[in-house]
């Protein structure tokens, strides 16, 4: 018996372009009793494979795929046999990416409580299609080792991994620093040092999302001023908090409370679409509810999920973000509560039983981006480790 486990030591989630890594180790479990005869109980496995596949799965209902030259996976199942490497065997909808399967070895003999590690590196395209579980698509990853002992069917062992995609990196050298600026030492050899991908990114990543540009908008209606709301920025993280501040001095028509939601826009390709009403799913996440009548100024503070997906676009699916705010303002004026003549006096107020109001709602886009993927990696319940007995 060979037990068979993968380990992904940096974490399970991953920038496209970056390399994966991911440890490989086949040990022979009989146990080591000293036996001369330790090569008649020599175990062998005659060749093991890996490949990083990416499957999209759709709901039926809303979602037609354009079928290409590729098979799906129940016809790749019918179509081979059982002792070849087919890492989607068995996976539902299309494979959409896999990268070239990579030979970790052909013939490994493994006597009595010996092991050995194999390591696997590949990277994925930058313009690959990220991990994302969607209302009507589906994108996921899995890194799949397929081995085989002789005489025995293909066994197959997957470890599920999440992709961030963040675009514009498709030429790294113009982000390195340029000589001519980059500090010197007379007294040493000079060696040029590039940045990796990942570093290049998080520093895009943070440039682009520490730009404080406050945006401020009027907030009316066919009656009046409602109030201000002023927005810091339009571009974060995953695992930033969005805030706000309202204000509502000034304002005619009073607002009785307002709510803020953190949605995502799901909108499904033209040619893809079964129904037209379907071309737009909305799924809400994060969400604030306040009163705020009387109320000058408040604020809001909305976390961004750090297992949501960042905005992208397929040939299938457009994903984008958004705030939806919802106003219940009052149709009539709302006294207020009498002020204290002096220090000493208090003074107490009960809101009116019934008022007569009226919702109004606004949408504000946002764009989201990819975060650290180490920090991605720990807000994830996918295991990095995982292993079978061949």
């Amino acid at each position: 018996m060979i037990e068979v486990t993968a380990t992904l030591p940096r974490g399970s989630a991953y920038l496209a372009g970056e390399q994966i890594k991911c440890h490989v180790t086949f040990k022979n479990s009989r146990p080591n009793n000293g036996d001369r005869n330790r090569l008649e109980n020599c175990d062998q496995i005659a060749w093991a494979s890996v490949q990083i596949h990416c499957q999209c799965s759709v709901s039926e209902s809303r979602v037609k795929l354009v079928r290409s030259n590729s098979l799906s996976t129940e016809e790749v199942s019918t179509t081979g046999c059982n002792t070849s490497f087919v890492p989607n065997r068995g996976e539902r909808g299309l494979t959409v990416f896999s990268t070239k399967p990579k030979i970790l070895f052909c013939d490994l003999q493994l006597l009595p409580g010996e092991s050995k590690t194999y390591l696997y590196c590949d990277s994925l395209p930058q313009d690959a299609p990220p991990s994302f579980r969607g209302q009507a698509v589906k994108y996921s990853y899995k890194l799949t080792i397929g081995t085989q002992r002789l005489n025995h069917p293909t066994r197959l062992l997957r470890i599920p991994i999440r992709v961030l995609v963040l675009y514009g990196l498709n030429d790294i050298s113009v982000y390195n620093e340029p000589e001519e600026v980059a500090p010197t030492n007379p007294f040493l050899k000079a060696q040029r040092q590039e940045n990796s991908l990942l570093d290049v990114a998080l520093q895009v990543i943070a440039t682009v999302t520490a730009r404080k540009s406050p945006n401020t908008y009027n907030i009316t209606n066919a009656r009046g001023k409602v109030g201000k709301f002023c927005l810091f920025k339009l571009a974060y993280k995953l695992g930033e908090d969005i805030v706000g501040v309202f204000d509502f001095t000034g304002s005619t028509i009073p607002c009785v409370q307002f709510s803020v939601t953190l949605q995502s826009e799901e909108q499904i390709a033209e040619e893809c679409r079964i129904k037209s009403k379907d071309s737009i799913l909305v799924m809400p996440y994060s969400k604030q509810q306040e009163m705020c009548l009387h109320l000058s100024k408040t604020h809001i503070c909305v976390p961004i999920p750090m297992v949501v997906t960042p905005g992208f676009i397929t040939d299938t699916v457009c994903l984008r973000w958004r705030l939806h705010f919802e106003f219940v303002t009052a149709l009539n004026p709302v006294p207020g509560p009498p002020l204290p003549t002096s220090p000493e006096e208090s003074t107490s107020w009960m809101g009116a039983p019934v008022l007569d109001v009226e919702t109004m709602v606004w949408d504000l886009p946002i764009k989201i981006f990819p975060s650290n993927p180490i920090h991605a990696s720990g807000a994830l319940v996918l295991r990095t480790t995982n292993s079978i007995s061949v």
